[in-house]
């Protein structure tokens, strides 16, 4: 059965306000859910830890212009 016109709720969070929803969610669960805390430390300090490896790797060995290929993807 359909709904009759119009009473279709669309709810939707885009750029910023998804931002700050997300960050309200987070900080909620970190307060009420102790368990959360524990493993919302650990994916910080993983995260942490690739982002720093990555940006070791990416200062050590920079791309070069030879290493990108195609060179124009969208033939543009």
């Amino acid at each position: 059965m359909k709904p009759e016109s119009g009473s279709w709720v669309r709810f939707s969070l885009r750029g910023s306000a998804g931002l700050i929803v997300a960050v309200v969610v987070v900080a909620i669960l970190l307060i009420a859910l102790p368990a959360y805390r524990l493993f919302f430390l650990i994916s910080v300090l993983i995260g942490l830890v690739i982002a720093g490896g990555l940006t070791l790797w990416h200062r050590l060995r920079p791309i070069e212009e030879e290493d990108v290929e195609p060179k124009r993807p969208l033939g543009l």
